[in-house]
């Protein structure tokens, strides 16, 4: 099948385009929460970069806690249901932001509290969409073009919402411009609930194995693919110096730089664009090229381009051009390769692991994200917050020498995908009915 008659097929699948269009407005709105979490912790109560380090760990924390148990959970249950209820708690625990903001109660430990509940909330909601889409679409032959789809509206909200964060922290104060992102994930539910396509029906209770048994499946799964596992490791560090460099750059750019909030917003946003184009090429970048070459230089782009920021000197014009380009190359660089890597996980997984391969996924990716706030934030206090993004951007750069010896990056071709499930008595629902 052509990949013409691929996309005219996904714009005529209502459920697919309800469940893009709720997942593209809370995206939207999730940019107010990710730059006014931490600017609140900056401008409200003075926070130093250990602190704001360990308020970004807070938000990631809850992906290796619980990603493990989410996903067990997730391949027991319909996933919908569950999205539902994340969504729910979500816009619930953002909006006390400015509801507690507005009463005078907002304190940094309760801050600390609802960034962890709303990481729970994310954690469950992100290991249930991603075992949910391939049984949304019935074929993955429509894999690729899907999260191309989500890839591309993901980065148009990275390049659009943190000027629009930026704009309305400015007016409204950092908790207040939050009611936002809480009214988005609202919409999100009701998109959501408005999906006609029936799940399968989850295994019965009497296929279900022992919890640490079906924890050991996912595990087992990943660590024994030589693709997985080279993805696991490559974005641990990834997502640790990809946070790193995010969260003490905000640090950096309001107390050394001195950029407003707005201004803080547009550098963002304007290298966010990277994001958005690399997800509009980059299903022409996998038909023209090996999926081997995409990685290896999308990720090149990735980890080159915090390197940039410590780099930026000299007319004030030049500092914001190279933070501009910094956060460009990056995002360009993970727009291509997530798609890639998210039709890679979806491909070679049977459906009835998916959840548990997400979950063991999501929980090694997430561990070295949360490590990279605090790690940066005590680097920072003990050197400084320019050597330490020196070290963090050239740290980042000797991770080319693993993604080179990757086997993902000799990928010629995609592989097939399983023509039969392991042996696994959780779900005796067929393969092809999930398909």
């Amino acid at each position: 099948m052509s990949s013409t008659r691929s996309r005219g097929e996904l714009w005529r699948n209502p459920d697919f385009l309800k469940f893009w269009a709720g997942e593209t407005l809370s995206l939207y709105g999730t940019q107010i929460t990710t730059l006014a979490l931490p600017l609140t912790a900056v401008l409200v109560f003075d926070a130093g970069p250990e602190q704001v380090g360990f308020l970004r760990f807070m938000q990631l924390a809850p992906y290796p806690l619980f990603a493990l148990l989410f996903g067990v959970w997730v391949d027991r249950v319909r996933r919908r249901p569950l999205m539902l209820g994340a969504n729910s708690l979500r816009a619930v625990l953002i909006g006390l932001v400015p509801v507690l903001a507005a009463m005078d109660m907002l304190t940094q430990p309760v801050l600390l509290v609802l960034a962890f509940g709303i990481g729970v909330a994310s954690v469950l909601f992100d290991v249930s969409w991603m075992s949910y889409l391939p049984g949304l679409l019935r074929d993955k032959k429509y894999l690729v073009e899907a999260n191309s789809k989500l890839s591309t509206t993901a980065s148009s909200a990275d390049a659009a919402g943190p000027g629009l964060a930026g704009v309305l922290i400015s007016a409204l104060t950092a908790p207040i411009a939050m009611v936002v992102d809480a009214v988005s994930y609202l919409v999100s539910v009701v998109s959501l609930a408005a999906i006609r396509t029936r799940e399968p029906a989850p295994a019965s209770a009497a296929a279900r194995r022992h919890l640490l048994a079906e924890l050991a499946d996912g595990l087992r799964w990943v660590f024994g693919d030589r693709y997985l596992r080279a993805i696991a490791f490559v974005g641990a560090f990834c997502n640790f110096f990809t946070m790193a460099t995010s969260t003490m750059f905000i640090v950096y750019a309001v107390r050394d730089v001195g950029l407003s909030p707005a201004q803080l917003g547009v550098v963002f946003s304007l290298g966010a664009v990277g994001g958005l184009l690399g997800s509009l090429v980059s299903g022409r970048l996998l038909a023209r090229h090996t999926p081997g070459r995409v990685y290896f230089w999308s990720l090149a782009a990735t980890f080159t381009g915090p390197v940039l920021i410590p780099l930026a000197g000299g007319p004030r014009w030049l500092v914001l051009g190279l933070f501009v380009a910094s956060f460009f190359f990056a995002y360009g660089g993970l727009a291509v390769s997530n798609v890639l890597i998210m039709s890679l996980r979806q491909t070679v997984t049977p459906p009835h692991l998916m959840g548990r391969m997400n979950a063991a996924i999501r929980t090694l990716l997430f561990a070295g994200g949360a490590l990279g706030g605090p790690v940066s934030g005590l680097l920072a206090g003990a050197v400084g917050l320019r050597p330490a993004l020196w070290v963090i951007g050239a740290a980042a750069v000797l991770m080319l020498l693993p993604v080179l010896l990757s086997p993902v990056s000799r990928l010629a071709a995609m592989p097939e995908a399983p023509s039969q499930a392991p042996l696994d008595p959780i779900d005796p629902i067929p393969e092809r009915t999930r398909e």
